[in-house]
This record gives C-alpha cells, structure tokens and sequence, in this order.
C-alpha cells in the first residue's frame, strides 16, 4: 500500500478591491450578470465572466427550471457560450461571484463538481491554464491557477 498526498494552493485576496485592475474589472462584470440569473427555487444567484485571449470577455448566469437538472450553472452558461461564440478562442480567466437572496454570502463560492469537469475540458482542449477567481458577494477572493489545481484527479478523453 502506498499514499498518495495531493496539494492544492490557492492565492487569497482579502477583497476584490486588492485584485489587479483588469482581474477587478471582470469580477465586476460577474457582480452584475449575477443581478440576472433566473434563480426561483434555489434563490442562490450566481454570475460568471471570462476573459477570451481575443479581447472579448463573455458572461454568464445560473439559469434554473422546475426539473432541477434541467438549469445551468453560471459557469457553463459563460464557457459554453465562449466555446459556440468565439470557437478557438482560449478562456484566460474566470471570474465567479455568489449571492443568496436570504442571506449574505461572505465566503469564496468555488465551482461545483459538474461545472469543474466541463471547464477541465475546455482547459485541456485549449493547452492552457485558466486562472479562476472566486468569491461570495463580499469578503475574500480565492485565486486558483488553473482549473486542473481545482480538480487534481480530472478525467479526461485519456480514460477513454
């Protein structure tokens, strides 16, 4: 038997007002698509914003429907629109912010299982780490290096 330790590392801001002024901006842009998420059962909005290697920064929101699985992360909102929109364009950075209609969310909100799988693809087809920022309505920011430091043990189309 052997053990097999893995190590995750992540940069902390203590806000997104001590993130560079580019990352600020796109994390900005997530704050207000946030605002148009369609989010009646959960009441949990979610807002994402990429910045493309093109220049063009694309946005997202959670989109939910009475069948559960049905809705769509803000997360794979933004990149599948990337991906259809700006085919061959590589995803540089991510931004991601949470709020909740009862409560404030003062806590990073990382993405979740479903929508890491589908940005490990994009970040694989592409060759090129994405960085991802994170974070609730306020406090902290979380900065991840890449999608793969988010999800160390990803499958991949090598498994298959």
């Amino acid at each position: 038997m052997e053990r097999l330790t893995i190590t995750t590392t992540f940069t902390v801001y203590d806000s997104v007002n001590d993130l560079a002024e580019p990352v600020r901006m796109l994390m900005q842009r997530a704050v207000e698509v946030r605002k148009t998420a369609y989010a009646p059962y959960s009441k949990f909005r979610v807002g994402a914003a990429i910045q493309l290697d093109n220049g063009e920064v694309v946005i997202g929101s959670n989109q939910e429907n009475a069948a559960y699985p049905s809705g769509l992360c803000a997360e794979r909102v933004a990149v599948f629109h990337a991906g259809a929109a700006h085919p061959g364009a590589k995803i540089l950075t991510l931004a991601i912010t949470a709020a909740a209609d009862s409560k404030v969310v003062d806590s990073p909100i990382p993405p979740c299982g479903a929508c890491r799988q589908s940005l490990a693809e994009y970040e694989m087809k592409q060759d090129v780490p994405m960085e991802i920022y994170f974070m609730g309505e306020t406090g902290k920011v979380y900065r991840s290096e890449s999608l793969k430091n988010l999800l160390p043990l990803v499958f991949d189309k090598d498994y298959l």
